[in-house]
């Protein structure tokens, strides 16, 4: 591990070489070190805060949209794609779980910001 010696999405220290990919067993990413160079010297600083599927910042009061069909742990039921979600509130969810929201029929629960995109 001679320059990076964290994962650029979870920010883990245990992280491997396999063939020339650098692999993070905590969260699955795979990365080349050539390519994390090259993404740093010609992307512009983002601004921080949680995204949804396309880029856009999230904020608390937002309303967003279900973009696949999500199962419910614990339940035989699925939240389906295209579900609306109104008045979300932004958490720090350690396990990816970023929003936290009332589901009409399901009542209250967690989504992550991967799986919905802002209306």
């Amino acid at each position: 591990m001679d320059t990076e010696t964290k994962c650029p999405q979870c920010h883990s220290e245990n992280i491997y070489a396999d063939g020339n990919l650098w692999i993070c067993p905590e969260c699955s990413h795979e990365w080349s070190v050539h390519q994390v160079a090259a993404e740093d010297s010609k992307s512009p600083p983002q601004e921080e805060g949680i995204r949804d599927a396309h880029g856009n910042i999230l904020q608390d009061g937002d309303t967003v949209t279900v973009i696949k069909d999500l199962k419910v742990k614990g339940s035989s039921s699925v939240v389906k794609g295209g579900t609306k979600v109104k008045n979300i509130r932004l958490v720090d969810g350690g396990d990816g779980h970023d929003i936290a929201c009332k589901i009409d029929g399901f009542g209250s629960m967690n989504l992550k910001s991967e799986f919905v995109k802002k209306v």
